[in-house]
């Protein structure tokens, strides 16, 4: 424990993810409530080295739970990796008494608040706002849920056109390290096949199994790939089934950035409200440099310096589950 804060600043930073302006308003008005004076940081640490901090009250986050993206803005920012260019973030700070951050990110955005911590007299939380559901220490991320429900109802139309043409589709989603949004949207819509980074892709496999299901009439296919799959994405994926099986009908869709935008779902606002929430109790309590997160459905709180992405954690028995349920 620690000395507590009187003035805080919170901030989006790295890729948007829906929810984030629901966990701005639950930092903002819980820190009014508290007594405490709130700021609010444009653009991520990019706007703290530009000193684009602005005071805010409750009516500064009215009506914007039901919004996707930020409105702070965000950015990624190469001078506060530099010592010179934290010192000028400090001071920024500083001139206005601010003691307490707020950064709702990804693990990058995580590394940067415990190098600043380390260097200055700045109480840091961290919030975990991604879509990829790829940070330690909770078992949800902001942004997560809407994600993976944009990608369900976009395969779920794209099926449609695919079982009444008798095709097979690939279909690539976001997650470039980690293949929680394929794996989720890709048992939720009855994928046959799902490619992630976590599990060495066996391209013969693959082929063998829609050769299988060729034989047998099954010619309606449907592939999730993540973007960060280690055989290369939808693309060379359609093309070595083009190359395999040229009567068959394959054909790609990359649904892309529609994963991060739109209205966040309902669990999203939930888990975005009260981690925002718990992150200014931390500093009300004097903790300081923690990531507040959800586990077992109890707040979770883990060292910053401890968090970073999870690496090859999926369970075995999700993938079973695919196989079973496709065949």
């Amino acid at each position: 424990m620690d000395k507590k804060v009187s003035r805080i600043a919170v901030l989006t930073s790295g890729g948007d993810s829906p929810g984030m302006n629901a966990a701005i308003r639950a930092v903002v008005r819980t820190g009014n409530y508290y007594g405490l004076e709130v700021y609010g940081i444009m653009r991520g640490y990019q706007g703290l080295l530009e000193d684009d901090i602005y005071r805010m009250d409750n009516r500064s986050v009215a009506n914007i739970i039901q919004r996707g993206g930020t409105i702070l803005k965000t950015a990624r920012c190469k001078e506060f990796r530099t010592p010179e260019g934290r010192k000028k973030a400090y001071d920024n700070l500083k001139a206005r008494n601010i003691d307490g951050l707020v950064i709702i990110g990804g693990d990058g955005s995580f590394r940067g608040a415990v190098e600043f911590s380390r260097e200055f007299d700045i109480a840091c939380i961290g919030l975990a706002g991604t879509i990829d559901k790829d940070i330690q220490g909770t078992d949800f991320t902001i942004g997560f849920d809407t994600a993976v429900n944009t990608a369900v109802q976009a395969i779920d139309k794209i099926r449609d056109t695919m079982d009444a043409h008798d095709r097979i589709f690939i279909i690539e989603v976001m997650g470039r390290d980690a293949g929680y949004i394929a794996l989720h949207s890709g048992i939720a819509t009855g994928a046959e096949n799902i490619l992630i980074p976590e599990q060495k892709t066996d391209i013969e496999a693959l082929v063998a199994s829609l050769q299988e299901k060729e034989r047998r009439k099954k010619l309606v296919n449907l592939i999730v790939v993540a973007e960060g799959d280690e055989f290369g994405g939808a693309n060379e994926v359609a093309r070595v089934i083009k190359e395999r099986m040229p009567q068959a009908e394959a054909r790609v869709a990359i649904l892309g950035h529609i994963q991060r935008g739109g209205a966040p779902t309902c669990l999203d606002r939930l888990i975005a409200s009260r981690m925002g929430y718990h992150a200014v109790e931390c500093l009300i309590q004097g903790r300081r440099n923690v990531f507040v997160g959800i586990m077992n459905n109890k707040m979770n709180y883990v060292p910053l310096e401890k968090v970073g992405k999870k690496k090859g954690t999926i369970n075995e028995e999700w993938m079973k589950i695919v196989k079973i349920l496709a065949s």
